[in-house]
C-alpha cells in the first residue's frame, strides 16, 4: 500500500449518519442542525423526541449507514460515549473513536482513521460539541507509517495475526 490511501479520502465528507440514545436527543439534534448549516448531509437514524433507546441500537444503526456506503461518516451520542464506541467497535469495518477533546479528536482521525465519533452528549456543552464534530470532520487521515498500524487492527478484527 502507498504512503497514502487518496481514495476514500480525497473527497471533503458529504454525509454523516447521526444517533443518540434517549439520553443525548438534545444534543444530537443541536449537532444535527449544526452539521446542516455547514453543508452535510446529516441522516438521523434516531432516537426521536422522549422515545427511549438503548445505545448498542443506535451505535449499530450508525455503522450498518457507515459500512454500507450510504454515508461516508458517522456520530455516536450517549450519556459519556463509552457504551456507544465500544457497541460500534464490534461492527466489521467500524474504527469508533470515543473523543472529549480537540487533541483525541483530531488524532482519531489523523493517526487511527476513525470513520464514527462517539460523544458523551451531555458531557461537554453545545460549542464544544460543535467543535469536535466539525474539526473531527474536516481532519483528513495522514496514511504514511499509520497505514501499517490500521492494517494491524483490521487484521485483528478479521481474526487473523499482527506478528
Amino acid at each position: 500500500m502507498s504512503d497514502r490511501d487518496d481514495g476514500e479520502f480525497a473527497d471533503p465528507v458529504r454525509s454523516v449518519a447521526m444517533g443518540a440514545d434517549h439520553g443525548a436527543v438534545a444534543q444530537k439534534e443541536m449537532l444535527a442542525r449544526y452539521l446542516g448549516l455547514l453543508g452535510y448531509l446529516v441522516v438521523d437514524v434516531g432516537c426521536f423526541g422522549t422515545d427511549k433507546a438503548d445505545y448498542p441500537d443506535i451505535a449499530a444503526a450508525v455503522c450498518r449507514k457507515v459500512v454500507s456506503g450510504d454515508c461516508e461518516r458517522g456520530i455516536v451520542l450517549d450519556g459519556a460515549g463509552i457504551g456507544s464506541c465500544m457497541a460500534a467497535n464490534k461492527v466489521r469495518g467500524i474504527r469508533a473513536a470515543l473523543c472529549y477533546d480537540l487533541r483525541t479528536v483530531v488524532n482519531s482521525r489523523a493517526h487511527n482513521n476513525a470513520n464514527v465519533l462517539t460523544l458523551g452528549g451531555p458531557m461537554h456543552g453545545p460549542d464544544a460539541l460543535a467543535e469536535m464534530a466539525r474539526v473531527w470532520l474536516e481532519t483528513r487521515f495522514e496514511g504514511g507509517r499509520h497505514i501499517v498500524r490500521i492494517n494491524k487492527m483490521m487484521a485483528l478484527e478479521r481474526g487473523g495475526s499482527i506478528d
